[in-house]
């Protein structure tokens, strides 16, 4: 049984996958905190973009 433990503690095929997979989980996680903290700060230049263009229509229809 020790053997067994011994062989299994210094083999590290699969290590490569288990490493990207951390990594992907890593990147995603900081994504979508950046994401979640800027919401309101992204709604707030569209609001401000689609107020200019309908400000910007309305002046070129009259």
């Amino acid at each position: 049984m020790k053997m067994v433990l011994q062989t299994l503690w210094r083999e590290d095929e699969g290590q490569d996958m288990v490493e990207y997979a951390l990594l992907l989980g890593f990147i995603v996680v900081c994504a979508a905190a950046i994401l979640t903290s800027t919401r309101t700060q992204i709604s707030a230049i569209w609001s401000t973009i689609n107020s200019s263009l309908s400000s910007a229509v309305s002046n070129a229809a009259s």
